[in-house]
């Protein structure tokens, strides 16, 4: 018998929280080619758009820096919640904005709902989730933000069509509706028994853990007490220490892994992906496609597409190839984009238009750049997309794991500002070498995954730490075999009877 209510379904749930930073970016690519924004708003261009479009990941900087701590606090579905209804108010502004500084306090507000979904969605998965599954289930959160960035920008192409300010109005109104699902669901949802755990609340933390590893709810299986125990004896040592969140996210033994959380989530930015996602009207115009608003559509159903092999095969093939075989290929196709530019591409007659330089008949160098940009964004779907967000949360100890993933969100919106600020006034500046930029930060990226980054699928969080202090070089845990897990031989303890578990902390 299969549950309704399991934790695939409670990932996939939750998910809907990531689901609206894909409505985010939908919102704004979807009306920069459309005339009614460009009049209502007086034509923005260069910084003018940046300062619109980066507007949000400002926001989303504070709600990833608060989120750890208030996740602590109040839980990370109650902080889920309180996120959703920062949406809904952030989607009221923008829909009723007059002009472009009530847009942006708009998209403000609704950064902080963003920084907070991307730090604690994730976080609240891993800590539901079984090793064998946990790349699979926080994969989700990944394939519900590529559903979000489709959904979104249909809904923006078909109100393109309207011809009055209700083009972008309504579109950007109808984004409350998912957020409003998630407030009102999450009541029905388990808190994270990692979390309950934190706050002495035992008995919960059988209770729940029984419910999400178990049909018939059975306390006593002897995976759910061996987990039961691990949780315990990680809160007890915890507390023996009296650590202190702060300097240990500072100490030497934390360092590492907390910047290469912060690194993994750095570089997924300087891929270049969002440029493709924010900006992909302006990058088409440039390569003389057309029908730029069709021809986008086609890179979002790709990304969709992409991101279910990754959620099918993540926890078999692991975190480490993919974000190396991602940042190869996404390098090579973006130095194909750049150079087609380069080669074919001339100053644009037209002025006042957010490229500078562009393709004038030579189709088959503009469809080549067009099928370089959706192979970009399949790459980034199946490699980058769902493992950048897995990683942050299983390179850190629970002690210290929601400030932690707080900082690797907040770098990642740090670069997601800079990148939605300065691209704009880049692609008018030096065009076609910005491509040849990003093409090489991937090759960067790809040394230092190879170097610093090690497997941890099929861990339990806790077993993860062995990785990190076994004292070897981090990548040869690439190669290494994993044994048998401390968590199934805990089980085979309490089963035979070696090892009692004491219910209630």
């Amino acid at each position: 018998m299969v549950r309704f209510l399991n934790v695939y379904t409670i990932s996939a749930f939750v998910s809907i929280g990531v689901a609206l930073i894909g409505f985010d970016i939908s919102s704004m690519s979807g009306v920069l080619g459309t005339h009614q924004y460009q009049d209502f708003y007086r034509n923005p261009l260069g910084i003018r758009q940046g300062l619109i479009t980066s507007a949000m990941a400002a926001g989303s900087i504070v709600g990833a820096l608060s989120a750890g701590a208030l996740g602590n606090k109040f839980s990370r579905k109650v902080t889920i919640q309180g996120g959703s209804v920062l949406w809904c108010i952030g989607s009221t502004v923008q829909s009723t904005s007059n002009g472009v500084p009530m847009l942006i306090s708009g998209r403000v507000i609704s950064g902080l709902c963003i920084g907070i979904m991307a730090t604690l969605t994730p976080t609240y998965q891993s800590e539901i989730a079984p090793r064998k599954i946990r790349g699979r289930v926080v994969s989700f959160q990944s394939l519900a933000g590529t559903l979000g960035i489709m959904i979104q920008y249909f809904i923006q192409y078909g109100c393109s069509f309207i011809g009055s300010e209700a083009a972008f109005r309504v579109p950007w109104a109808i984004q409350a509706v998912p957020a409003i699902v998630l407030f009102v669901g999450l009541f029905w949802l388990p808190y994270s028994p990692r979390w309950l755990a934190s706050k002495d609340r035992w008995d919960e933390v059988l209770t729940v853990l029984a419910f999400l590893r178990t049909v018939n709810n059975n306390v006593n299986d002897p995976l759910v007490l061996a987990e039961y125990k691990e949780i315990e004896d990680q809160i007890r040592f915890e507390r023996e220490v009296r650590f202190q969140p702060i300097r240990e996210l500072l100490s030497r033994k934390m360092r590492k892994r907390v910047f290469l959380g912060m690194a993994v989530q750095i570089w997924s930015q300087l891929t270049g992906m969002n440029v493709m996602m924010y900006y992909i009207v302006y990058i088409l115009q440039s390569a003389g496609i057309t029908s730029v608003l069709l021809a986008s559509s086609i890179q979002y159903v790709i990304n969709v597409v992409m991101t279910i092999p990754a959620i099918l095969w993540m926890d078999r093939y692991g975190r480490r190839p993919a974000l190396l075989l991602g940042a190869l290929s996404m390098a090579l196709w973006l130095y194909l984009i750049g150079g087609l530019l380069m080669a074919f591409g001339e100053p644009n007659p037209v002025p006042n238009q957010p490229s500078t330089w562009i393709i004038i008949d030579h189709p088959n160098a503009s469809r080549t750049i067009l099928a370089c940009s959706y192979l970009v964004v399949g790459t980034f779907a199946v490699t980058w997309a769902p493992v950048s967000w897995i990683y942050q949360a299983e390179v850190v100890p629970l002690r210290i794991r929601v400030r932690s993933v707080s900082l690797s969100t907040a770098s990642n919106w740090v670069f997601n500002f800079m990148l939605a600020l300065g691209v704009p006034p880049l692609l008018r500046s030096i065009s076609w070498r910005m491509f040849f930029i990003f093409a090489s930060l991937n090759v960067l990226a790809f040394i230092h995954i190879w170097v610093a980054a090690p497997e941890t699928k099929q861990r339990t969080l806790e077993e993860i730490d062995e990785i990190f202090e076994h004292g070897g070089p981090l990548w040869k845990s690439f190669t290494g075999k994993l044994g048998t897990s401390r968590l199934e031989q805990l089980a085979k303890d309490i089963e035979t009877g070696k090892v009692k578990v004491r219910q209630g902390g």
